[in-house]
């Protein structure tokens, strides 16, 4: 059916390729399924930039070099999750648009989140350079990590205009249920990706300056592929360079969404960057372990993580179609996937965690600090998809502050608590890495009564206004 409908907007006929996705009609499962899959597989590859960064340093150039490239990711995404998070905004306009009809909406949309995007990546780049010693040593990053670490991240920011380009065309692609373009472009980008690594790293000798350089040259190559494919993309889409504007309706709406989002994901990062320099004060081989269980964690969380992104498309385009009916169902069945997905993948990294481990470290002692942590955080994981999918449905229902300040609450002001207090009294990796699950079952809990108090007052809100 989506591959031959045609859909009228003020006179004007469009036609529905077949990557796009109708998800106000017909059975719900197989499309969450044939969404979120090639969305799982994207992440992962965003992922694998990441985990070949790890393991040619930690194969190649030594447990610091490890260490170094691994710390900073609870630092970066400090930095660039306002920026991310208004991506969000983007994906929930533009389903909403879409859901409706409104071809023009649509496309100003397009053009609002591409400048805005390209403006926001420039800033990183400064905020990111003058801001990497600083927060690293403010983190208490050991003496012989620092200067890896700094070198790695200074290099990293430049290419942020590119990660901003990739993020927000993936997030209109995917709110009109396109995920499958994009992971063909982190494909190319990831051979790529893994190519330069050996080659900077291994016959160049640059070690985490090789790495660092690696991955920005990958996502520039995404951030290319995908400004073609909406450039030559015919429709709504359709991305005109010389037409980039900010449309004052649509900005608003993507940061009345998108600016909460990103403001919980910086705030969210702060307990992160905590419970990181609470590891880093067990030395070096604590946090190697540390950084490659939770980079194989980030498998786990990714393949979730697509299901939040689905929730997030699912009922935003739902909404702008007004069947409400839909939206709860797309709530329940997201719930399933998620909890399956995770106890699956996040119990079966745990069971493999020391062959896993083992393709990071050859040390002992880092496989052993790993299992750890994934005995914990890993097997307990899909806690926190169910949080992460009910927060997608509120979102896009049109509310993005109240999940904001219950998961602020609920999980970073906890946790911080709990570091300067619970962990205070017993410093173990225990009781550090235990207050991830407890985190999570709190704030799930929130969430879920936070949705049907706000379910009815979003649909009455939707009757009276497409976005």
């Amino acid at each position: 059916m989506c591959n031959e409908v045609l859909y009228f907007q003020k006179g004007m006929s469009v036609l529905r390729r077949s990557y796009e996705m109708d998800m106000c009609s017909g059975p719900l499962l197989s499309k969450i399924l044939i969404f979120a899959v090639p969305l799982m597989l994207s992440g992962i590859l965003q992922l694998l930039f990441n985990a070949a960064d790890i393991i040619v340093v930690g194969r190649f150039s030594g447990s610091e070099a490890l260490a170094a490239v691994g710390s900073t990711g609870a630092l970066i995404n400090l930095i660039i999750n306002l920026f991310i998070g208004v991506s969000v905004g983007t994906n929930v306009v533009a389903a909403r648009y879409y859901g409706a009809r409104d071809a023009d909406g649509v496309s100003q949309t397009v053009h609002t989140a591409m400048l805005s995007a390209i403006v926001g990546g420039i800033i990183l780049i400064f905020a990111g350079i003058a801001l990497a010693r600083p927060m690293l040593e403010w983190m208490g990053t050991p003496a012989d990590v620092i200067d890896q670490s700094a070198l790695y991240m200074k290099i990293y920011f430049v290419g942020m205009p590119a990660l901003m380009v990739y993020n927000f065309g993936a997030s209109i692609l995917r709110a009109i249920g396109d995920t499958k373009r994009p992971l063909y472009f982190l494909t190319v980008a990831g051979v790529v990706n893994v190519v330069f690594n050996l080659f900077f790293v291994i016959v160049l000798d640059m070690g985490v300056a090789g790495v660092a350089l690696a991955t920005i040259i990958s996502q520039a190559i995404s951030a290319v592929l995908i400004l073609l494919c909406l450039i030559k993309t015919e429709g709504p889409c359709h991305l005109e360079l010389k037409e980039m504007k900010i449309y004052p309706e649509c900005f608003k709406a993507m940061l009345r969404i998108g600016l909460p989002a990103g403001l919980q994901g910086s705030i969210f990062s702060i307990s992160n960057v905590l419970i990181q320099s609470s590891v880093n004060s067990f030395g070096s081989l604590v946090m190697a372990g540390n950084t490659a269980a939770a980079n194989i964690e980030g498998f786990v969380y990714t393949a979730m993580n697509s299901i939040y992104q689905t929730s997030l498309s699912f009922t935003s385009q739902n909404m702008g179609a007004k069947q409400f009916k839909r939206v709860d169902k797309v709530l329940v069945e997201c719930l399933l996937v998620v909890a399956t997905v995770g106890i699956v993948l996040g119990n079966g990294a745990y069971l493999l965690g020391d062959k896993l481990l083992g393709i990071y470290s050859s040390d002992p002692q880092v496989i052993e600090y790993g299992l750890m942590r994934m005995s914990i955080v890993s097997a307990s994981y899909f806690l926190c998809g169910i949080m992460d999918v009910l927060v997608g449905s509120i979102r896009g229902l049109g509310y993005s502050i109240m999940p904001m300040l219950v998961s602020l609450t609920g999980a970073c002001l906890f946790r911080v608590i709990w570091i300067f207090t619970i962990f205070q009294v017993e410093r173990t990796l225990f009781c550090l890495y235990i207050s991830y699950p407890i985190s999570w079952i709190l704030t799930a809990g929130i969430h879920l009564l936070c949705y049907f108090i706000v379910r009815k007052k979003a649909f009455n809100k939707a009757m009276q206004a497409q976005v």
